[in-house]
């Protein structure tokens, strides 16, 4: 059974129980409650941590158990939890297999601050109670930030946020359950309770609950100090070294959110370089909505422009943009920003850059997908043809399912629809260029010409031949030299009568002009198409006909 595979069965067996689970040290309590009920409990290792199973009367063991964990709430002892045995083999499974790179746990602790922060702005928008409260926790006025730092004598990561914090309970709900997922119950709440904000619904990026645990790719040691935002909320300290076990503890040095503390391995020094960490935080996390700084030095200053509506984007902005996204010191010669809601939800900003070497080829390298601004493929290819390779950017997408480590795209029918969606609108796009700037679109056709030839010939299923076709540019004898047409152009100036599409390929115009077929041609009134591309004759053959026209050799011509 692969990785994957196993744990999507480990947390499907997880899921399916459904035990109340209390603390190891609250057994004594809940067992004489218990048995004052006339009920025997016994414990036994549920849900991530140490728990109490009534044998009897489950209704009277539950309400044991749960007023001893109210009563573990004031107990300020170090208590030892114990994970389940499934719990630790999918712990095991996420620390050695789940992710493809070591350094997407970085993404990921960088995500889980991020939804932290959103929680808390969001509670300070809606709840009024809390902003009534002459009790202050969190600092209104103090910047909502991340704040990774770096240590490299002592060989330690650090990162820490000022956002929601967590309560004793929700800290062993959260980080002694693998796959249990807080921000999934907070869009699960944002839903039920119908107060719609939808800013904090899009800004939310966990899915899985399982993100956490990567650390422990990295790590021996890993210590979580967190407080409530709530007012007058105590804070804890959380550690574990993910064999097993983890302790939990009153901490009052802890400040208002959450700071994770990685205790790195001997051959993991590179995540406490600051270069390194850096480099890494710039890949995958550059465009976090909130500031994130590395040994206080903030990294994230590149807006997501694909956010912005298009039209406040300006032209330095797009250039700096293409510039960071392309790694080119060039500009881009088109841009395109738009956002589409169906048949899927995209936002994508995409540029044709000023230069193009065709003649040495260009690889495919797909486009910067996101999914809610955190980078989840560099070089994404199935979103965009091979054809369309001189395009360079970025493309958003929140409806692509995503497996447990968020680098692997599952569903094809959804990539095929964003793939579909950007072909659409780079190819209307570019006719509209074509029609508003003739002259600019020349230059980039004699760049790029090779790409749109291409595209006749192994456009996907569901791409029309007819639409990439108007790209096309040829010279005409209905023109001046050096002057071009397109397909419509040509159907428009067609003769009554005439049925066909008529071209001519050869090396240059002086020759076209003085073909025999280009003669009989002109006396029957007909335009002739001119091209002076080799692989013309094969593009045009293989188009066989535009908008119910046959394309046709001048030299198939017969009176």
């Amino acid at each position: 059974m692969s990785s994957l595979r196993a744990a999507a069965f480990l947390l499907a067996r997880q899921s399916s129980r459904a035990s109340i689970s209390v603390p190891r040290r609250c057994l004594s309590v809940g067992l004489q409650r218990a048995s004052a009920c006339g009920s025997a409990v016994r414990p036994r290792l549920s849900r991530g941590f140490c728990s109490a199973q009534p044998l009897a009367d489950k209704q009277d063991g539950a309400a044991a158990a749960q007023e001893a964990v109210a009563d573990a709430e004031t107990d300020s002892s170090v208590e030892r939890l114990q994970f389940q045995a499934e719990t630790r083999q999918l712990l095991d499974i996420v620390a050695k297999s789940l992710y493809s790179d070591k350094e997407v746990f970085i993404r990921e602790v960088i995500s889980n601050a991020s939804d932290a922060l959103e929680k808390l702005r969001h509670h300070r928008l809606t709840d009024t109670s809390a902003a009534e409260s002459t009790e202050v926790v969190a600092d209104q006025g103090e910047e909502l930030c991340i704040r990774l730092t770096v240590d490299e004598a002592a060989n330690t990561f650090t990162i820490q946020d000022n956002g929601i914090g967590m309560l004793r309970q929700e800290l062993i709900d959260n980080l002694g359950t693998i796959a249990r997922s807080g921000s999934q119950a907070f869009l699960k709440d944002l839903k039920e309770s119908g107060d719609g904000s939808a800013n904090a619904a899009q800004s939310i990026i966990g899915q899985f609950g399982v993100g956490f645990y990567s650390t422990f790719m990295v790590g021996d040691l890993v210590t979580v100090y967190t407080r409530s935002s709530k007012p007058g909320s105590p804070g804890y300290k959380w550690i574990s070294d993910g064999s097993g076990s983890f302790e939990v503890s009153p901490d009052e040095s802890a400040a208002v959110g959450s700071k994770i503390v990685v205790a790195l391995k001997g051959d993991e020094k590179k995540f406490s370089s600051e270069s390194s960490v850096k480099d890494i935080v710039t890949k995958y996390s550059n465009f976090i909505s909130f500031p994130i700084y590395v040994n206080d030095t903030q990294i994230n200053t590149v807006q997501p422009l694909w956010m912005t509506e298009g039209k406040k984007v300006t032209e330095e902005e797009h250039k700096k943009f293409f510039q960071f996204i392309a790694q080119r010191s060039d500009t881009p010669r088109y841009s395109l920003h738009f956002s589409a809601d169906a048949p899927i939800m995209v936002r994508s900003l995409l540029y044709v850059p000023e230069s193009v070497n065709a003649m040495f080829g260009i690889q495919h390298e797909g486009l910067s997908l996101y999914n809610r601004r955190v980078l989840i493929q560099d070089k994404a290819r199935d979103v965009i043809p091979e054809w369309l390779r001189f395009v360079k950017g970025v493309v958003d997408c929140e409806d692509i399912p995503l497996n447990l480590s968020r680098e692997l795209l599952q569903d094809n029918a959804i990539i095929k629809k964003v793939r579909a969606t950007l072909t659409s609108r780079i190819v209307r796009f570019l006719q509209r260029e074509a029609k508003k700037d003739p002259e600019k679109y020349d230059q980039f056709f004699d760049q790029c010409g090779i790409f749109i030839r291409e595209g006749i010939i192994s456009q996907d299923p569901g791409e029309t031949k007819d639409e990439i076709a108007r790209l096309l540019r040829f010279e005409s004898s209905e023109k001046a030299a050096e002057q071009t047409t397109g397909l419509d152009g040509y159907v428009e100036r067609m003769q009554e009568g005439q049925n066909d599409i008529y071209y001519l390929c050869t090396t240059s115009r002086k020759l076209a002009e003085s073909s025999p077929y280009c003669q009989q041609l002109r006396n029957k009134g007909y335009e002739v198409l001119f091209s002076f591309d080799t692989a013309d004759d094969t593009i045009l053959s293989a188009l066989d006909n535009f908008k119910g026209k046959k394309v046709a050799s001048a030299e198939s011509f017969s009176d």
